[in-house]
């Protein structure tokens, strides 16, 4: 199999091509020694592309994403050897960081304190803010925690505090989310957007082909592009929300959808 022409078909630009040749050679490393590998912390986008990777070279049951907790935004890749049945159970560590009452520091004000550590974004999996504000959870590497539990005293103007927890431990805070029922006349992008997102249908074309619309964490930029049940569409402004059934078409040949928007 040829690495140049799988890359080039599979990927759009050089960041892409470069990740994924770097998961090529971490797999290339697990079968041929059979020992464990795996990456940093990847976006949704970047586990979808490590996927169809995998599945070209035929290894998908080699591998596992692993962010911590079922559900994870941010996930690792582990390449698994032929005696392991899943990840390390040591690969990622968590922190709980508390500020005092009254502060209130955003989940950028977190992110942006560790990249002024000198941190990179591939280290960090998911931080979760709790719900009133109070403490976060952060996901990363052990030596990581290790370095930001000695190092880490400020986000920004804010004093903080970290201690180590359990991954069975963390605060995972509640999705909620509004549950939209409507018609549409099929299941084109454009026509779900405006159900989901309470806009007309040509302004929801706007938004796709302006590229503010992803399908499963993948660009789309056609109103036309079908969607099915279980897809993933994230509107840049907007949010994100889940096609989560598909009904009978009506006798007036309308189909039913239930969206559940993310709030």
């Amino acid at each position: 199999m040829d690495k140049r022409t799988v890359l080039d078909r599979l990927t759009r630009d050089e960041d892409e091509r470069i990740t994924l040749g770097r998961v090529w050679d971490l797999a290339e490393k697990c079968v041929s020694r059979d020992i464990p590998g795996h990456t940093g912390f990847l976006t949704p986008q970047e586990q979808l592309l490590c996927q169809n990777l995998l599945q070209t070279l035929g290894l998908g049951e080699r591998a596992a994403f692993w962010g911590g907790y079922d559900g994870a935004q941010r996930c690792q890749l582990h390449l698994l050897p032929s005696w392991a049945e899943g990840p390390e159970e040591d690969a990622i560590a968590a922190l709980r960081v508390r500020w005092y009452t009254g502060e209130h520091p955003t989940h950028r004000d977190l992110l942006g304190s560790l990249m002024g550590l000198g941190i990179t974004r591939q280290i960090i999996g998911d931080i979760l803010v709790d719900g009133d504000g109070s403490a976060a959870d952060i996901l990363t590497v052990p030596t990581t925690a290790e370095y930001l539990l000695q190092q880490w005293d400020r986000a920004g103007r804010t004093p903080i505090q970290c201690e180590a927890v359990g991954l069975h431990d963390l605060h995972l805070p509640r999705q909620e989310f509004k549950e939209i029922r409507d018609t549409v006349s099929s299941l084109r992008l454009d026509s779900v957007v405006s159900a989901a997102f309470a806009m007309a249908r040509g302004k929801a074309a706007d938004l796709i082909a302006a590229g503010r619309v992803q399908v499963n964490w993948q660009d789309a930029v056609k109103g036309d592009r079908p969607v099915a049940q279980g897809d993933v569409i994230t509107a840049r402004g907007l949010g994100k929300c889940i096609l989560s059934a598909v009904g009978q078409p009506t006798k007036k040949g309308r189909l039913p959808i239930t969206v559940q928007r993310y709030i």
